[in-house]
């Protein structure tokens, strides 16, 4: 008797075999191999428009998906894989590797584009989200275990800021949208025995702050301080003089109607973003307000650009 198998996940060759298909079909070039023993349907999305860091994360969600059909029950996904399964974002990683732990004495997983890892409890919060599903870490033991894994300071700031962002609609009759994933006390009181990175992730706990909405923004508020100027204001809901409702811009110093917005990718990819963002700065200059559109290169590669421009407008408008 043929047995059913969904065809939207990965599946074992045996399964495969089980399900009918011929073993000559298994091994096709139709169909992925993520791992061994394991088939998946080849996905037909084209991703040429994306960019390198949204690809890497569509494709590590995606073989993660694949491996959880492989995973012994007390197996579980953490460190930058939960990272990005939860949405906490990352700078580019060297590899799209699989990090799958167990709490010891359990021993940890080992194969080809899997890196294992044991952990000490207590302390290992392992959480199903209704998202997808699949076994992490909590999002507040997962910012733990990346301490020993990023290494620009920024970067643990900007994962924290994603942690701890409550998103909300914003405008007059903005509503707060589904809770945090945690909060600063608790990564503060997060306890994991062997935890690398402890002093950093507490001095990048000091610099967290609310209404965050990607790393990029992280990197921008912290390079004008460290740059020794004053800190804007973050997720900053714009209105014109009748009080008219004009946008949310991602920093500004609000008392001298400076706002900051960064210019990612997709602003220039999406054209319904790019017509909203051409609007939306029209009207920005409209209501008195100096807009300084900032790309990724003047955040990661220059960014004397970023602080030059903004001296320059608190020079002129102080």
């Amino acid at each position: 008797m043929q047995q059913h198998i969904d065809l939207s996940r990965a599946f074992t060759v045996r399964d495969g075999l089980r399900a009918g298909f011929a073993r000559r079909e298994l091994d096709a070039n139709l169909l992925d191999r993520p791992f061994h023993g394991l088939r998946a349907v080849k996905d037909d999305e084209t991703e040429q428009d994306l960019a390198a860091g949204e690809r890497q994360r569509r494709t590590i969600e995606l073989r993660a998906r694949q491996f959880s059909a492989y995973m012994g029950p007390h197996e579980f996904f953490s460190h930058t894989t939960a990272a990005v399964l939860w949405g906490i974002p990352l700078p580019l990683l060297a590899d799209n590797d699989l990090h799958v732990s167990v709490v010891s004495p359990r021993r940890a997983p080992r194969g080809t584009g899997v890196r294992g890892h044991q952990l000490v409890a207590p302390g290992v919060q392992v959480v199903r989200p209704d998202g997808h599903g699949l076994r992490v870490t909590s999002a507040v033991v997962t910012w733990a275990l990346l301490g020993g894994v990023l290494r620009h300071p920024y970067d643990l700031v900007a994962a924290a800021d994603a942690v701890v962002r409550v998103d909300r609609v914003p405008g007059p009759r903005g509503r707060v949208m589904p809770p945090a994933l945690g909060t600063v006390a608790e990564l503060e009181a997060v306890q994991l025995p062997k935890r690398r990175g402890v002093v950093a992730q507490r001095e990048a706990l000091a610099r967290v702050r609310g209404g965050v909405a990607s790393r990029p923004e992280t990197w921008m508020r912290l390079t004008l301080v460290d740059a020794g100027l004053a800190e804007p204001e973050t997720d900053v809901d714009v209105y014109d003089d009748a009080g008219e409702f004009i946008g949310c811009v991602d920093l500004a110093y609000r008392g001298l109607k400076i706002a900051f917005e960064y210019e990612g990718d997709h602003h220039r990819t999406d054209k319904v973003q790019w017509s909203r963002d051409l609007e939306k700065h029209e009207l920005l200059v409209r209501a008195g307000w100096r807009v300084i559109r900032v790309t990724a290169q003047m955040v990661f590669v220059d960014p004397n650009v970023l602080t030059r421009l903004a001296r320059q407008a608190l020079r002129d408008r102080s």
